[in-house]
């Protein structure tokens, strides 16, 4: 039973994530905005309420694993990990400069709580299944759980490495789609339309449920859903809003990969602390 005091202890670490987000995006001048707020929900209901990891021991042979396949969105999961306590929030701001850690897609050579380097948009899902199926192989009770963009899945690779998955029958896995409709040239159904999703996902043999992707009463009924799954992997399926949280940010193509400005910062600040009290 998920209760209205954890939806709204998520609701508030959600809102410091985003802030912390548009902070190091500021401060490095560059980087991706719409894409890392609209799964700002999704990651932090995976991070804070269901997930097994340890920050202190990054590599605990029974954590659950978490693979952000759209790895643009970094900035995202740089603030989860450091929310987390994997390293110093103060590293945020060292976003995309020479010599950081934080490089501009997460790199796991370099950054505690990376589980796999990502950037090349359609092979994190293969990926995830190689992280699921190595689990079953160890007999681990581990999940993996594997973020995609919509514009992420035009790619060919994505869909091989479903009709995989559901023959393996990777019950350990779970995919969610960040189904926000935007990418970088535009909107998806006009650069290369994706619908009908949940038809074809079925039609890999998936397990599919769709969602509000930024409520955390759904996204968390949904993970405890695909958990009892058997034989077939689950692809959640998360209507979001590119840019979600700020008001002159959501549903803009042109900030997929555009950092505010310091006077956007001071007015998304403003939105979002007012959304405290």
């Amino acid at each position: 039973m998920i209760t209205s005091e954890e939806i709204k202890k998520l609701e508030g670490i959600a809102r410091e994530i985003r802030i912390d987000i548009l902070g190091m995006l500021n401060e490095a001048k560059s980087g991706h905005t719409g894409g890392s707020l609209s799964a700002t929900d999704i990651v932090t209901a995976l991070f804070f309420s269901k997930m097994k990891h340890q920050p202190k021991d990054p590599e605990w042979a029974g954590r659950d694993r978490f693979v952000l396949s759209k790895g643009h969105a970094a900035p995202l999961l740089y603030a989860v990990l450091a929310k987390c306590g994997y390293f110093s929030r103060d590293k945020l701001m060292s976003l995309r400069k020479l010599k950081s850690s934080l490089q501009g897609h997460p790199d796991m050579r370099k950054t505690k709580g990376v589980e796999v380097s990502t950037g090349s948009l359609g092979q994190g899902l293969s990926m995830a299944n190689g992280m699921a199926i190595a689990a079953r192989l160890n007999r681990s009770k581990s999940r993996t759980y594997v973020l995609l963009g919509d514009g992420e899945s035009q790619e060919g690779q994505v869909w091989e490495a479903a009709m995989s998955a559901a023959h393996y029958k990777l019950d350990n896995l779970c995919a969610i789609l960040d189904n926000n409709g935007l990418q970088i040239d535009g909107p998806t159904k006009e650069v290369m339309d994706i619908d009908p999703l949940p038809e074809k996902w079925q039609a890999f043999n998936w397990n599919v449920l769709t969602i509000d992707g930024h409520n955390f009463g759904e996204i968390l009924e949904a993970l405890a859903s695909a958990e009892v799954v058997k034989k077939k992997p689950t692809i959640i399926i998360a209507k979001t809003i590119k840019g979600k949280g700020v008001s002159f940010f959501e549903n803009k193509v042109r900030y997929h990969g555009i950092a505010p400005s310091d006077e956007e910062l001071e007015n998304a600040f403003m939105e979002l602390r007012r959304e405290e009290n």
